[in-house]
Parts: C-alpha cells; structure tokens; sequence
C-alpha cells in the first residue's frame, strides 16, 4: 500500500503536529506500507527550511519520503507549487491522508485526491474545538470554514480524531463523513532507559538541589501560562525549594509577557525559561523533573502529556487535554479545572510533599501510556486504509 500525507509544515515550531506526523510515518514504515509526506517548507513565522531542493524527495532516516514546496504566503501557507504536484502525483496513491484544517495544503490535497478519484482522510489536529473556533480568528474561520473548509472535509472518506472528546467537540458542524477515532502514539522505547535523574542538573545548574516543576510544551496562548505561573507562585511560597521550568518555545511576545509577569509575582529568580529542547536534553529534562504540569485550555490529544507519563512522571493537567479523559488515563492523571490557579497550586504542593502519591501517579502513568504505542497506531491506520481502498475498489 501507498500512502501519501500532506501537512502544511513539519516545523518544531508548530509543535504537536510536526512531531506527530513523522512519528505516524515510520510507524506505518515498519508496518510495510510506501510513506510519503508532501508540505511547504515553512520554519515558522518568516522563515524556511534551508538547504533543501523544493519537489525533490528527502529520504527520512526511518524510510520515508518528504516533499518541500516553497510557502508564498504565511497567512494559509499557500503554495501554488505543492497543489500542482498533488494534482500530477495524487493518483500514484492509494489513500491520501490531509492533516488540519484551515490551510491551503487542505484545499490542494482535497482537490487533488477527487481529481484523481482517490479516498482522502482529514486529520483535524484539533483546530474544529470548539475553543480553537471562538478564540482564534473566529471571524476569518466562519467565513472559510462555510466557504471552503465544510465542503473539503463532507467530500472526504472519514474524518480521523485523535480523542473522544476531540470527535464530541466537532458533532455540531454538520460534517458527514464517517468519525473515526483513532489515537495518536509514541515510540515508547526512547523512554525505557531515560538518564539519571542528575542529568536535568548538570544541563540546567539552577536546578541542582531543587524539587522541579516541568511545563514541557509549545509557548502558546491556549496552554494556560499565566495560570501556571500564578499557581507557582503559591506553590513557591509554601515550597521554596522548587523551580519552575519552561520548556519550549512559540510566540515571542507571549514569551516577554510571560516573563514580565513572573517578576512582578517575585518568582523570577526561580523560573528557567530552556526555549525549545528535543534529543538528550529533553530525555533529561523529563528524567529530572519531579511532576509535570499542562494547564491547557484545549488539546485534541496531547503529546507531550503522553511523553511525560510514558517517563514516569507523576502529571496534572485539565479536562481540556483530551488524552487526560481517555478511560484508561482516568487515574493516571491528575486534572484540575481549566483557568483554576488555585486547585493546581493545591495539587502540585500535595505532590511535592508526598513522595508516595508520586510514585503511584508515576506506576499508573508508564502503565497508562502502554496503550499509545506508535505500533498500535500503525496497526489501527492500517486497517483503516485497508477498509477505505477495499469499499473504493467495490464502488468502481
């Protein structure tokens, strides 16, 4: 079988969705299926990948195969290159997998996979929740998604969610393709021997003798800074000893905001802001930290919660991160109201002081996230495209 999926960037810089999208791709790899990924080469706001041939394949290391076109715009990511390879190549395809919504990459794969007669899927990455709809650009998203979105996602073969709640939050669009939910997952092997726990210390001196609160996650308006930053400046009255670590990156303004913030809280001097980390210094991180916090107003799976369990580490969170009300992650997790500073101040002091409740959070949040492998994840989209090509072939 032949996949291709379309993505309007791959940058760290877009967080969730650009490390997704690999991890899927070597997962369906080994699972015998021809993997190729076609997107812009945006590296975020203003920028682009450089030292790449745009339409010429890039062989991933894990086996499959990108496609750069050059972005012309960043408002939708337009790139009138990336739609007229789709409509040459869509046909070399068995199913056509387009993740996101309200992006022109969308627009072209949807166009190109009906020309072509080929079964598409749409992969939402959370964008139809319904805080996404009415805090982001609201007015420009009514606009395109009656216009041009609706129509792109009731032509597709399935609409692929990621959570339950994700499926729930969308059930009022009027969308007519058939819901599929089918989690996301991670290669849980770079977890089964993290560093020691001195490894965050010798990368991040100011950490050496402290109990640490890990954020490991995108900078960005919907993940609830300023309410962690105000919870930890009550948890750091109760506990001094502790430090608040920041780690990734996003939007520049929001980040000075931030920052400006923790000073006028008096918390200055025990926050570390690391920018983004990935490789060994965010396995050291996550080995270090002694709980994990994401106080995310909404998140249609959530990743870096998913690494922060599969580490072992005890995890509070809310109810808008949906991966937090999956049945299995129930007690595994601990979830205080959305915008509530004082509940999650409350949560992480009890966990700071009670090493036992530590480490049961820590037992049930490996054995949770047990159930998001990327092997799983091959094996139920696999079985998805088996069905979409199969119903295919017995409509021609």
């Amino acid at each position: 079988m032949k996949v291709l999926h379309v993505i309007p960037s791959l940058s760290p810089s877009q967080g969730g969705p650009s490390k997704a999208l690999p991890e899927m791709a070597r997962a369906l790899v080994q699972a015998g299926v021809s993997v190729d990924v076609a997107c812009t080469d945006d590296d975020g706001t203003g920028c682009r990948i450089s030292g790449i041939a745009h339409g010429v394949p890039v062989t991933h290391a894990d086996g499959f195969r990108v496609f750069y076109f050059p972005k012309q715009t960043e408002f939708y990511k337009v790139s009138l290159p990336l739609l007229r390879w789709l409509c040459r190549h869509a046909r070399e395809y068995d199913v056509i997998h387009i993740h996101t919504v309200f992006s022109f990459s969308t627009m072209a794969g949807a166009l190109a996979a009906r020309l072509a007669g080929v079964p598409y899927i749409v992969r939402p990455l959370g964008v139809l929740n319904a805080w996404g709809m009415k805090n982001r650009r609201r007015w420009v998203k009514a606009l395109s998604f009656g216009l041009l979105d609706k129509p792109a996602l009731n032509r597709a073969a399935a609409i692929h969610y990621t959570s339950d709640q994700e499926a729930a939050e969308a059930a009022s669009l009027g969308l007519t393709p058939p819901p599929v939910v089918l989690p996301l997952g991670i290669d849980l092997t770079n977890f089964s021997s993290l560093p020691s726990r001195e490894a965050l210390a010798r990368e991040w001196t100011q950490a050496a003798g402290k109990s640490v609160i890990l954020f490991l996650s995108r900078l960005d308006e919907k993940k609830g800074l300023p309410v962690l930053l105000e919870a930890y400046a009550k948890v750091h009255r109760e506990c001094p000893e502790t430090l608040l670590m920041v780690a990734g990156d996003g939007d520049v303004a929001l980040q000075q905001s931030l920052q400006q913030q923790s000073k006028q809280l008096g918390i200055e001097s025990s926050v570390i802001w690391t920018g983004h980390v990935s490789g060994a210094r965010k396995l050291a991180a996550l080995a270090g930290a002694d709980l994990y916090v994401l106080p995310s107003r909404s998140e249609n799976f959530g990743i870096a919660l998913l690494e922060a369990m599969a580490a072992g580490l005890p995890c509070v969170t809310t109810p808008g991160v949906a991966l937090a009300c999956d049945e299995v992650c129930r007690d595994a997790v601990i979830c205080t109201p959305v915008d509530d500073a004082d509940a999650l101040a409350r949560e992480c002091v009890q966990l700071i002081k009670d090493s036992a409740l530590r480490q049961r959070l820590s037992i049930s949040a490996q054995a949770a996230a047990k159930n998001y492998s990327s092997e799983v994840m091959a094996a139920r989209l696999l079985k998805l495209y088996d069905q979409l090509t199969s119903s295919q072939s017995n409509q021609a």
